[in-house]
């Protein structure tokens, strides 16, 4: 099995290097990434301008463009045969609404796009937590393996959400849930002409039983299964 691996955090990012290790012994890897970090970039790709490529290592390469470029340039070239890609693991939760504007996602999204299954994998943090990648890396192992023997329609990809704190014998279980559409609770401050964002993602409003309670309130790996389209008929 081939696998290539993205992320949104930049090319030398510890959750790629986590994610590198715990899928290593599942496949072929081929890690393409961007060289610095686009994280909140969404799925913004490069038409108008080049892309240029440098390759780091065997089955290692760095893009100076998007996540999703990244997925592009990855899927279209350097590794056409791929059968799955992965991106990930995120510094930072990617639930709810975050799929909008989440890199990490994207890239994911992107893959699905050109018809190869994906997962977009990112680790939440809690409020004035550090994250142990070792960790996180040994439970990401766990739950994808079991997603890369799971069947997935095409147009369709995974996005897994792993809770906060966790140690190396937590028991983790997961849960398939739907996302939660609730929006963000922010405000902007006004300094002078100036906006500033102000809010965090841990008091955010969320429903029983979608991703956002099951991975802060639940202490569950949060598994959604995300579409390409969204239209439906009127």
């Amino acid at each position: 099995m081939k696998i290539v691996l993205t992320n949104d955090d930049g090319v030398d990012a510890p959750g790629l290097s986590a994610l590198n290790q715990c899928v290593d012994p599942l496949g072929d890897i081929i890690i393409v990434a961007p060289q610095n970090a686009q994280s909140g970039i969404a799925h913004r790709v490069t038409t108008r301008e080049s892309l240029r490529v440098n390759q780091l290592g065997p089955n290692r390469h760095s893009v100076d463009g998007t996540p999703a470029d990244c997925a592009r340039i990855a899927l279209k070239i350097i590794a056409t045969d791929a059968d799955w890609l992965i991106s990930g693991i995120n510094a930072g939760a990617n639930l709810g609404s975050d799929v909008y504007n989440s890199g990490t996602v994207a890239a994911a999204r992107e893959a699905a796009i050109l018809g190869y299954p994906a997962i977009a994998i990112s680790q939440y943090i809690s409020k004035e937590q550090e994250v142990d990648w070792a960790v996180s890396g040994h439970h990401a192992g766990k739950v994808l393996k079991m997603l890369l023997g799971r069947e997935l329609a095409p147009g369709h990809f995974w996005n897994v959400n792993l809770p906060h704190p966790i140690r190396r014998n937590s028991e983790l279980a997961y849960e398939f849930c739907g996302l939660d559409t609730n929006p963000h609770k922010y405000a902007y401050r006004k300094n002078g002409n100036e906006f500033i964002y102000t809010g965090t993602i841990h008091e955010r409003p969320r429903d029983s039983g979608k991703d956002v309670a099951m991975c802060f309130d639940e202490g569950r790996i949060a598994i959604t299964r995300l579409a390409v389209g969204t239209t439906e008929l009127a």
